[in-house]
């Protein structure tokens, strides 16, 4: 298999050509072009089946030569690099059946996995290409019937399990090859990529880039992996067909090199649930055990846990000691509520009771004690803990112990957080102040801006009036007459308009507050009438 670079910038074609490892792919030769018309030469001389391209060249561009290409009817997957990301330039590459759009600087880490997925496509030509002279259809379908059987198997196994007659009947009817006693097992696997890498930003590239690191250790001579399918998102399941009688060392073994392999890899820690093997035609009711489990048990990262294929654990909610961690916020030792919080959840997993429903109580829980902790410093935590930012957390705790922790971390130190600020009342005062004067032309009220500070209403008025000596709503129309004195000496704004971004909407109430506040009306005072008493 050969790839064609073509670049007018000598540089990037010499950095391409060096810094890919051509070999690992299966690349034999690797040609160079610095225009389109030397780039159609070494297509009419040469076979090429991967063309990476630069679209912006000064002698004609990357889509011109792809529309080319497409023209001469030559098989290639087309790469694009630019510098931008213009819309039409995509479109353009899209209506030329281009393979990738990547933009330049180049990242060679995403574009040797872009190169890969090339490769695999063009190789699945080449093998089209021959079925079809060999009159064997078949062979190009196979993966994805494979893969549609295993489908309905999972996805039915939850609401309708097939019967092993069912599923003789599907093997039959497909041309499968299987036997209702082959061995098979299934293996959950369950991804948790870390934040900023590509299993958050790049879901498609980190999908092949898994399937890639599975292909590679899950090559055994004691089994196949039939199919690996996402059941869920971040979670997949790998169907073993054994050729020997099922040994769980080795599959331990083979599944923990997985988990260290999905850290240095894919940036991802994992854990992995391995099901019960099994026979064919029994293989609904194993996939129905394994999702049962997948849903009951507690995870913990970077573990390998068999299910054991018993019964649904019976829910056993034994709480922490709670009076001791409500002493631990009291005094203000976060360190030790989480380090108290980390020793059960430790210890509750190796109780066979500890399941979702009971880590679910559990955080029930610690969210009841931190609220009503706040609640106690007058502080609204339905408010504090309102955002994107918590609500991710709080939606993800359930789905491992170091996601509880994570979420117990961020509950926690918020809390104390905020309880260092609402303790000091005079930088609360102050930041209220602030607040009021950037913001007069809205609507402020104390339950508004009990809001924005999580306080309680009766709690933030009467802290600020003992802080200022003044109360909350007579400061409020201190600061808004200010204000639009200011407006009125400064713009030539109407009255009326400046009654609007002074915060008041009615008008005669405007003119009646701002006389007895300034002792002239606000056309007195933008006319320069009596300004000496004003000021």
């Amino acid at each position: 298999m050969n790839v064609l670079l073509v670049d007018d910038d000598y540089f990037v074609v010499t950095a391409l050509e060096t810094k890919i490892d051509w070999a690992s792919l299966g690349i034999g030769t690797v040609h160079t072009a610095h225009n389109v018309a030397q780039a159609r030469e070494v297509m009419r001389r040469h076979d090429v089946h991967i063309l990476v391209s630069d679209i912006e060249m000064p002698q004609g561009s990357g889509l011109e030569l792809l529309a080319w290409i497409r023209e001469e009817r030559y098989d290639v997957q087309a790469i694009f690099l630019t510098n931008y990301a213009d819309f039409n330039y995509a479109q353009k590459a899209i209506e030329l059946r281009s393979f990738e759009y990547f933009l330049k600087p180049i990242q060679f880490d995403k574009l040797m996995l872009i190169l890969r997925k090339a490769v695999e496509r063009a190789r699945e030509q080449q093998r089209d290409a021959r079925a079809i002279e060999e009159g064997r259809y078949w062979q190009r379908n196979q993966a994805k019937m494979l893969e549609h059987f295993w489908r309905k198997l999972v996805s039915g196994s939850a609401s309708s399990p097939l019967r092993p007659a069912e599923i003789a009947d599907a093997v039959e009817e497909q041309h499968l090859g299987y036997a209702p006693d082959d061995p098979v097992q299934p293996v959950l696997l369950r991804l948790f990529p870390e934040d900023g890498t590509m299993g958050r930003e790049e879901k498609h590239l980190f999908d092949f880039a898994l399937q890639n690191v599975l292909h590679e250790l899950f090559r055994q001579p004691a089994f196949t992996v039939e199919t690996a399918l996402e059941y869920k998102t971040h979670q997949w399941i790998a169907i073993l067909k054994w050729h020997r009688p099922p040994a769980a060392e080795a599959l331990e073994a083979l599944c923990a090199a997985f988990v260290e392999q999905a850290k240095r890899a894919l940036k991802s820690e994992a854990c992995c649930l391995v099901g019960r093997a099994g026979r064919l035609g029994g293989a609904s009711a194993i996939l129905r055990e394994l999702l049962r489990a997948n849903d009951e048990l507690v995870k913990r990262r970077n573990r390998v846990v068999f299910a054991d294929g018993g019964g649904p654990a019976e829910d056993c909610y034994l709480p922490p000691d709670l009076a001791r961690l409500e002493a631990l916020l009291d005094q203000s030792k976060p360190g030790e509520f989480l380090a108290e919080t980390s020793r059960y959840l430790d210890e509750q997993t190796r109780q066979p009771g500890f399941t979702t429903p009971v880590l679910n109580l559990f955080r029930l829980d610690m969210m009841q004690l931190v609220y009503a902790f706040l609640k106690s410093k007058g502080i609204q935590a339905h408010q504090l803990y309102a955002g994107r930012a918590n609500e991710r957390l709080l939606a993800q705790s359930l789905h491992s112990v170091e996601d509880m922790e994570a979420y117990l971390r961020a509950l926690v130190g918020t809390a104390m957080d905020y309880r260092r600020f609402a303790e000091q009342p005079t930088s609360v005062a102050d930041e209220i102040k602030q607040y009021i004067r950037a913001h007069y032309g809205e609507d402020l009220t104390r339950n508004s801006l009990a809001d924005v500070f999580f306080l309680h209403p009766d709690y933030l008025a009467r802290l600020f009036k003992k802080e200022t000596g003044v109360s909350l709503g007579a400061y409020i129309i201190e600061a808004r007459i200010a204000a639009a004195k200011q407006l009125l000496r400064s713009t030539n704004l109407s009255v009326f308009a400046v009654a609007k971004k002074a915060g008041y909407a009615n008008y005669s109430y405007f003119v009646k507050v701002f006389k007895q506040e300034a002792g002239v009306s606000p056309n007195e005072y933008k006319h320069g009438e009596s300004m000496d008493r004003a000021r």
